[in-house]
């Protein structure tokens, strides 16, 4: 579902933890950039996390990024939910192992309290593997500018144990 007219700014969380974490998430987000209705996207570093709730696990890659985008929250989410399908995404362990997760974590001037999508996403604020990156991508414009209220409740950030950065 595209909407005409300008292109609205989305941000997403994306991790893995099983296969080659890095050439997961360097394909996922070329199949996103694919989609029809994604104008562009914008990365933060990859960054090594450990496991949340089910501790064990491998450490997971996860980084952020930000969106440009005709499409609306429901379509862009469908988008997502269907590229973690294509690299073998299965739903059985509640924060168990996964070869890919694509979150919508925020959307330019949109909320949501559904069961399909909420927004903005409810425990993002919460977890190190999203708000460590999510700082990183939200100091760059045209993030920046959009985004200062988010960029406010992450706070200035600091040594985030269990985060570390990794060359890009």
């Amino acid at each position: 579902m595209t909407v005409p007219g300008p292109t609205r700014q989305a941000l997403i969380g994306a991790g893995a933890n099983l296969g080659d974490r890095r050439a997961t998430l360097e394909a996922a987000l070329a199949k996103l950039r694919a989609q029809p209705g994604v104008v562009s996207i914008t990365r933060s570093a990859f960054y090594e996390t450990a496991p949340v709730g089910l501790l064990e696990q491998p450490a997971f890659l996860n980084l952020a990024a930000g969106i440009e985008t005709t499409l609306t929250p429901e379509g862009l989410m469908t988008a997502l939910l269907g590229i973690e399908q294509e690299f073998g995404r299965v739903r059985t362990v509640r924060w168990g192992p996964r070869t890919l997760d694509l979150d919508l974590l925020a959307f330019e001037g949109e909320t949501r309290a559904g069961d399909f999508l909420t927004l903005p996403h409810p425990r993002m604020l919460g977890r190190a593997f999203v708000t460590v990156p999510l700082r990183e991508l939200l100091a760059r414009e045209p993030f920046k500018s959009k985004w200062s209220e988010l960029r406010a409740a992450l706070g200035p950030g600091g040594v985030e144990q269990g985060v570390r950065r990794l060359e890009s």
